[in-house]
């Protein structure tokens, strides 16, 4: 079978002119046309585009979401307020006595660095679906036009079979006849 430009793989397979392609149908057809792989590691797409201040309130997000930070924390908090309470409030040398107003300045500061942070991490994610996304409509339409495009061989060969077979039989009738 004679190879295709995207231009016929486009009028043939998608019904559509290439003008009227996406970008991600376009790269689809000249990946088959130049005979190129389009499986691609989404997560590793995404990884090469993020920049340094991305993958940090990855990082931020994925301690600050964890059982770990949580437990710690909580010992911190706990231990702050023992300390200030009963230990240093003995001697009256507390630096944060009850009702902890520092302590709660400190936890409202970190609430308001942390929140920010992790919702560039949430937006890096949603960037991160996106992609793949688009990745596996890439694949997708990829697999639908190969799937097309054996079926087309298959048809091929059929009427080739077919013919020969027709002209197997004429022959087969014509031998009858003569004998």
């Amino acid at each position: 079978m004679m190879k295709r430009t995207v231009e016929q793989l486009s009028e043939q397979l998608l019904h559509k002119p290439v003008g009227a392609l996406s970008s991600e149908e376009r790269g689809v057809l000249e990946a088959i046309v130049s005979r190129q792989i389009v499986a691609d590691d989404a997560g590793e797409l995404a990884a090469e585009q993020a920049g340094f201040g991305e993958r940090l309130s990855d990082r931020v997000a994925a301690i600050g979401g964890s059982w770990g930070f949580i437990i710690a924390f909580a010992i911190v908090l706990f231990g702050w307020m023992v300390l200030n309470s009963k230990f240093l409030g003995r001697f009256d040398t507390a630096f944060d006595p009850y009702p902890f107003i520092f302590l709660n300045l400190i936890l409202s500061t970190l609430a308001a660095i942390q929140a920010p942070i992790i919702m560039m991490s949430q937006n890096r994610a949603s960037n991160k679906d996106r992609i793949a996304a688009a990745h596996d409509y890439e694949v997708n339409l990829r697999a639908e036009i190969d799937i097309i495009r054996l079926h087309e061989k298959i048809d091929l060969l059929m009427l080739e079979k077919v013919a020969k077979l027709e002209a197997d039989l004429g022959e087969i009738k014509a031998a009858l006849r003569t004998a």
